[in-house]
């Protein structure tokens, strides 16, 4: 059953080169891009597409890293994109990532991780419509 999830490759990646390698993860796997941006990252974008942390302690450290640049957000569809998307992300914490996924290969952060998927089927109808409203 098709599904579709957003990514967002974050600044770090992005300062980093490592976009076009995570772009062509995803693709090699058979899912396809359907909406791709970059962006700086607006706060009130971040504060919705993160509301369920704003009141956490570490959300400002957050939010400012998520602005130290640009980002691409993207729309990916395939069959079971969410749990694919999630599955080659890796662990949320870099290093505990398992090799072979893109946190695994390329963060040792648990903040500076590189990538953001949704984490559900709702989710992602939630997110796509913060970052992709015509979408």
């Amino acid at each position: 059953m098709s599904e579709r999830t957003l990514v967002l490759i974050k600044p770090d990646a992005v300062q980093r080169g490592l976009a076009g390698e995570i772009l062509s993860r995803y693709e090699r796997k058979g899912l396809r891009i359907v909406a791709l941006e970059q962006r700086n990252a607006e706060g009130s974008v971040l504060d919705e597409h993160y509301a369920e942390h704003v009141e956490k302690p570490w959300y400002h450290e957050l939010r400012d890293f998520m602005q130290t640049g640009p980002l691409l957000a993207f729309v990916l569809e395939g069959d079971s994109a969410v749990s694919i998307v999630r599955a080659l992300n890796g662990a949320t914490d870099g290093r505990k990532a398992e090799p072979g996924t893109i946190r695994g290969d390329f963060s040792i952060s648990n903040q500076a991780n590189l990538v953001h998927g949704s984490d559900s089927l709702e989710s992602a109808e939630r997110e796509i419509g913060i970052w992709f409203p015509e979408a």
